[in-house]
């Protein structure tokens, strides 16, 4: 089986759960984790059911992480938090919101009682609920993290230079956007559930933080959105950056060049980049660097830039 099975589309109706169980179940079973199948099966009952009681769409789950430590994936389009099943239990609730501990609570606590670890990730487009499920369930469950990325802190005006990108094929930064977020998800968790097993996890999930707001800026600038809705193919963008975050970024080429490794040796559920994305995406980062020491822009060219 194809190791990055495309993500399982939910309804918001009931029998989405049985179907969503279904899915987790085959899966696990397919990348011959059979051990698993149990707590998977438990968890994701749970977090599909929230989702659909209470979430917003759209409502997907998908499997990721590794082979070793496979993780299960519900997402939804809403950025509230979940509330944390230790929070409830320390406060006294009134009656009126005895539902919404037998609703949220009772259900993340069976989560967190499948799994060796669990969590929120909170996104601008929504939040993933995760976990990783054990072999056994347990009497006492672990606690979970909620995560997400804060506001960078605002740049001197005096440091900036404005990096040029020329040309930018929309197709391209659209791909790069869905690549760049979800590696960030991924080896974020992986470093928050697994750090002593991937240490370049860490290594990218912290560069990933220090940069957010520049690879941000580059991807989803205004401009970008009214190129797509008009139909263009390529668009022009001007990113402001600091001469410091212009040469850090140049470390991401060879830092994705490590994660398509990371991705092949550790059998990661997600593919590394293809040949086309490779290109771009040292166009896309060369071009900080070049231009932060001062080089004329490049325009994009295809497989390779145009001098």
């Amino acid at each position: 089986m194809s190791l990055n099975r495309p993500a399982l589309s939910v309804v918001p109706v009931p029998h989405s759960v049985h179907r969503a169980r279904r899915w987790v179940i085959e899966t696990i079973t397919d990348i011959g984790r059979p051990e698993l199948v149990e707590t998977a099966e438990l968890g994701v009952s749970e977090l599909v059911t929230n989702a659909v009681l209470h979430a917003t769409d759209p409502i997907s789950v998908r499997v990721r992480g590794t082979l070793a430590h496979p993780r299960v994936e519900v997402r939804d389009g809403s950025t509230d938090p979940p509330v944390m099943p230790h929070l409830l239990a320390d406060q006294a609730l009134p009656p009126d919101d005895e539902t919404l501990l037998l609703t949220f609570g009772r259900g993340l606590d069976i989560v967190a009682r499948c799994a060796e670890a669990w969590g929120a990730d909170i996104e601008d487009s929504g939040k993933v609920m995760w976990f990783v499920p054990a072999t056994n369930a347990r009497e006492q469950g672990v606690t979970g993290a909620v995560t997400g990325l804060p506001e960078p802190p605002k740049r001197s005006e005096r440091d900036t230079i404005h990096v040029r990108l020329l040309g930018a094929p929309i197709r391209a930064l659209a791909e790069f956007e869905t690549h760049y977020r979800e590696l960030r998800r991924e080896v974020r968790l992986l470093a928050l559930a697994h750090e002593d097993k991937y240490p370049l996890a860490k290594s990218l999930a912290d560069l990933f933080g220090s940069l957010q707001r520049e690879v941000q800026d580059g991807l989803d600038a205004d401009e970008v959105r009214r190129a797509r809705a008009e139909g263009r193919e390529a668009v022009d963008l001007d990113v402001p950056v600091s001469a410091d975050e212009a040469e850090t970024m140049g470390r991401f080429v060879e830092l994705l060049d490590f994660a398509d490794e990371f991705c092949r040796q550790q059998q990661l559920l997600s593919l590394a980049r293809t040949e086309s994305q490779v290109h771009f995406q040292t166009w896309f980062f060369s071009e900080f660097t070049r231009q932060g020491s001062g080089h004329a822009p490049r325009r994009w060219g295809g497989a390779v830039a145009q001098a």
